[in-house]
């Protein structure tokens, strides 16, 4: 099983919690898959049906026991094979005049979260079931619902990404205003006929792990995390160490060259100030620090004295150069 559906398992089995959670954590399912349709003709006269279609198991299950445990009423859950054979869907119809509808109706669902939202006073789209999403523990669950009916994870070993399929700009717009009242950034982008809002930051996708309550799935995310954070910091580590080797190593082949060539020129006998000793000790020990080679010395120097002879005999070496190019030339 994919870590998405693992998430959506550990949530379709969460308890219900309080009865203003619930119908918060209803509408979410209703709000992000379910549609209304004309009835069929052998029910024409219910004018129209509240049809909720999904591909998870766990959002129709979920949908049935919050029916039941606020209004106590069943809901006709149909399994069907989806276009193409390749995947079972879950369909659930509700009539107008049904029982089920008129629980929900009198809940203010589901005509609050099918249709779009009304103009306000002020002349803005109003979201109509803010009245549902006052306290946070609501809007956690509207979280819930919402992932449950049309969310998605990518495996945390290979990128963090997070996202709920909308069935609009509009209805996206509404899911990040809340995404923002519970201290989480989130974007949104069209895809196809849809617009999804995604988040990507991982420390972003714990906190929603966190409010949705999957508490199971935020533990194995967290260690996910942990190890590629530190996966990540050793890979830069060696990088780095690897590059400063590379650095030390072209700089001694360097400084070597310029000793060499000074031996050969004009004899290392003839260098003073030290220099001799620390042209002597880089050709008996290549592959050295300036740390090191200062301790070979008698008595030792530190780096910074190791590096200004060492800079003293490249800048020699360099001049003899351009003498010797300067003869030539001549």
């Amino acid at each position: 099983m994919s870590f998405s559906g693992e998430v959506r398992e550990e949530l379709g089995r969460m308890p219900g919690g309080s009865r203003p959670a619930m119908l918060a954590e209803l509408a979410a399912l209703l709000a992000f898959c379910a549609r209304e349709e004309l009835a069929a003709e052998e029910l024409a006269g219910e004018e129209k049906q509240l049809v909720f279609l999904t591909e998870y198991p766990g959002a129709a299950q979920r949908l049935e026991n919050l029916v039941r445990r606020l209004f106590g009423l069943e809901l006709p859950l149909v399994g069907e094979a989806a276009a193409g054979g390749r995947r079972q869907q879950f369909r659930i119809v509700l009539c107008r005049g049904a029982e089920q509808w008129a629980a929900l109706e009198a809940a203010g669902l589901p005509d609050a979260f099918v249709r779009e939202g009304r103009t306000g006073a002020d002349g803005r789209q109003e979201w109509l079931q803010q009245k549902l999403l006052r306290r946070e523990i609501c809007r956690r669950a509207f979280l819930r619902g919402a992932f449950l009916s049309a969310g998605s994870m990518s495996d945390p070993n290979r990128s963090y990404h997070f996202e709920i399929t909308c069935r609009d700009a509009w209805q996206a717009g509404q899911l990040l205003l809340l995404l923002e009242a519970l201290s989480v950034e989130g974007h949104w982008v069209r895809r196809r006929r849809s617009a999804v809002v995604y988040v990507k930051e991982g420390e972003q996708i714990a906190r929603l792990l966190g409010l949705m309550e999957a508490r199971k799935a935020l533990l194995d995310f967290e260690n996910i995390r942990i190890l590629r954070e530190m996966r990540g910091n050793i890979n830069r580590q060696v990088n780095c160490e690897t590059a400063n080797i590379s650095k030390t190593a072209v700089a001694a082949a360097q400084q070597i060259a310029d000793i060499r060539f000074l031996q050969e020129t004009i004899g290392l006998s003839e260098l003073t100030n030290g220099l001799d000793e620390i042209a002597a000790v880089r050709l008996q020990y290549p592959t050295a620090t300036l740390k090191e080679l200062g301790s070979y010395l008698d008595p030792p120097i530190g780096k910074s004295g190791v590096n200004h002879r060492l800079r003293k005999l490249s800048e020699l070496a360099e001049e003899l150069r351009g003498n010797k190019r300067g003869v030539c030339d001549d």
